[in-house]
């Protein structure tokens, strides 16, 4: 006999879903199912002749779209959630101690909140070979190096207290070799995870996790309420999302001609261009957004930056690139796309629209221009608190990039202005707002600080 169990992975937002089950009695279970998974996981069981009987949320997702009702719609499998979960769809209601059976295998369903309040794992076992699990689907309580943030429902250090239970009590008393298979790896804003790992064993955990040596429940809450990551306004749009009875649906985005754009912005839609960063900056629409589809962490600073409550034109190199920047977008609850600009940023130049540009500046020309008396740049360092922390350029002005809208009027728009950050793509991000601000002498620091520190220029850490 075989148990079947299928790793579906998106890196972009590290994101893990899976297909479990029995070869033997042909019937499987997905676990997470992410809205854009849906086509590869009907594959995978039509390809080893599973029947998905049963779609289980671990929790109510915040940082994803789930593709429970897509999933259900195709296989016609039940959707099952902890009762706690609070949805509007129809489910089967899951309880601490309930088993799902699918032949020789069983799915055991451990409540452990800490997370969310409904948040459940699924300790994995074997009939055929014993009664004590092999494997535990950990959804995002456990991680890989990490364990899951406890401020995304309630509150911090309610959650980090409830979650030491979980761990402690629940997850840590399964034997010492389960294979561990969390819903999320390295780039979530649910952990901290900063690995490329995709599994582990609760073992290894307990010896090497941080957050699994703090033994004491009152420093555990505390480790767990540092330096966590910033939340994304469109969270509670994404919960609201996965409660729902109605489905959202994906769709293209509309090619739209300059004459629509042109309106849609005078109505008060945003444009969002997602090209790379040297083409963003060499020139784009006024006051458009620049968050490039192929950098890193595209849909986490998207999510960060990008207004929920207006249309939005994408600017692309071609109608693929729109499309996939669509899908990307509607996975994180951004529904509200307009359309994308047919023709991209060369109809727009041919129509005679007006185009803003944001000049490179190499760390040497920034270093260069420090020196002049009375014309200095103001220096935005638009990187994460922690790595401010680790050193920065003399006199600069720290705000991350996703406050940098907030709090433009900080910055003297009569004077220069150099953004960086650790590469550039955050800081060309962060210059696109300033500009949008009404900020015109913006310059995007070329490499950031990586660049910087190989130039061997001075820091401090005051």
């Amino acid at each position: 006999m075989t148990v079947i169990l299928e790793q579906i992975l998106r890196r972009d937002i590290g994101c893990a879903a899976y297909l479990v089950g029995s070869e033997a009695a042909g019937e499987a279970a997905v676990v997470d199912p992410r809205i854009d998974m849906i086509d590869e996981i009907v594959a995978l069981a039509e390809r080893d002749g599973l029947r998905i009987r049963y779609i289980v949320e671990t929790h109510n997702h915040a940082d994803h779209v789930s593709g429970h009702h897509q999933l259900a719609a195709r296989t016609g499998a039940t959707i099952a959630v902890h009762e706690d979960a609070g949805v509007a769809y129809p489910h089967l209601p899951l309880h601490d101690g309930d088993e799902l059976e699918l032949g020789e295998v069983r799915l055991r369903v451990i409540h452990t909140p800490g997370h969310r309040p409904e948040h459940i794992v699924l300790a994995v076992i074997d009939t055929s070979r014993g009664d004590e699990p092999w494997a535990v689907l950990t959804g995002d309580s456990l991680f890989i190096g990490d364990v899951a943030r406890p401020d995304l429902a309630i509150d911090g250090r309610e959650g980090a207290d409830a979650l030491f239970d979980s761990l402690h009590q629940r997850l840590l008393s399964l034997p010492e070799g389960t294979l561990v298979y969390p819903g999320h790896v390295s780039g979530s804003l649910c952990g901290r995870v900063s690995n490329r790992m995709t599994g582990t064993t609760i073992g290894f955990e307990r010896r090497f996790n941080p957050a699994l040596t703090i033994d004491a429940r009152p420093a555990f809450v505390e480790f767990m309420n540092e330096s966590l990551p910033e939340r994304p306004p469109n969270m509670a749009r994404i919960v609201e999302l996965n409660r729902s009875a109605e489905p959202l649906e994906l769709r293209d985005p509309a090619p739209l001609d300059v004459d629509a754009v042109r309106r849609l912005l005078d109505q008060g839609a945003r444009v969002l261009d997602v090209r790379d960063t040297a083409a963003f900056g060499q020139e784009h629409i006024p006051g458009a957004i620049g968050v490039p589809l192929d950098g890193s962490q595209f849909q986490n600073r998207v999510g960060l930056v990008v207004p929920t409550d207006v249309p939005l034109v994408l600017v692309a190199d071609d109608e693929a690139m729109a499309r996939r920047a669509a899908t990307m977008l509607s996975v994180i609850g951004l529904t509200t796309i307009a359309g994308y600009l047919a023709g991209g940023i060369d109809a727009w130049r041919a129509a005679g629209e007006p185009l803003d540009r944001i000049p490179g500046m190499t760390v040497q020309e920034l270093r260069a221009a420090l020196g002049r008396d009375g014309a200095a740049p103001q220096v935005v360092d638009v990187r994460e608190p922690s790595e401010w922390q680790g050193g920065h350029i003399p006199n600069a002005v720290h705000i991350p990039f996703y406050r940098v809208d907030e709090r433009a009027g900080e910055i003297d728009p009569a004077r220069p202005v150099a953004v960086i950050c650790g590469s550039g793509q955050r800081s060309m991000l962060a210059a696109s707002l300033l500009k949008a601000r009404g900020i015109e002498d913006v310059h995007n620091v070329e490499g950031g600080m990586t660049a910087w520190h190989a130039a061997g220029l001075p820091t401090t850490t005051d």
